[in-house]
C-alpha cells in the first residue's frame, strides 16, 4: 500500500517544485501612513505600534495627492541629504503608487519642494 501512494506524493512534489514551489504566506499589502496617506509626519510610521513586519514580496501602497507629492526610491545618500540620488533613481507620481519590496533596507522620498526636508521620507528594512 506505501508503494502506491508514495509514488503519488513523488508526482505531487515534483509538480509544485516545477511550479515555484510552496508560498506559505501571501504577500501582505501596506498603506504607507495608514489612513492618512503619503503625508508629512510619515517618518515614524514604519516602526510606529503595531510594529510592520516587511517580508519580502509585500506591497506598499503610497497614496498622495500627485499635485503636492510624489515618491522616489533612493539610497542612503539621497535619503539622508534629500536629494535624487542615484541619478537614475526611480520616480513614481502616480498618486497611488504599489510598489513590490524587496529584501534589505529600501529609502522613499518626497522629492517635491522640501517635502522630505519636512519629514516625508521613510526607510523600511525588510526580511526574506
Amino acid at each position: 500500500m506505501a508503494g502506491k501512494y508514495g509514488g503519488l506524493a513523488l508526482v505531487l512534489v515534483s509538480l509544485v517544485l516545477l511550479h515555484g514551489g510552496v508560498q506559505l504566506a501571501a504577500a501582505a499589502v501596506w498603506n504607507v501612513g495608514d489612513s492618512n496617506g503619503w503625508t508629512f509626519g510619515v517618518i515614524s510610521w514604519p516602526n510606529k505600534p503595531p510594529f510592520k513586519n516587511f517580508r519580502e514580496g509585500d506591497v506598499l501602497v503610497f497614496k498622495y495627492d500627485p499635485a503636492a507629492h510624489n515618491v522616489i526610491v533612493v539610497d542612503d545618500f539621497g535619503f539622508g541629504t534629500c536629494t535624487t540620488h542615484p541619478a537614475n533613481a526611480t520616480v513614481y507620481s502616480s498618486g497611488n503608487d504599489r510598489i513590490t519590496l524587496r529584501r534589505g533596507e529600501t529609502n522613499f522620498i518626497s522629492g517635491r519642494a522640501d517635502d522630505c526636508d519636512k519629514g516625508l521620507k521613510i526607510t523600511v528594512f525588510v526580511r526574506p
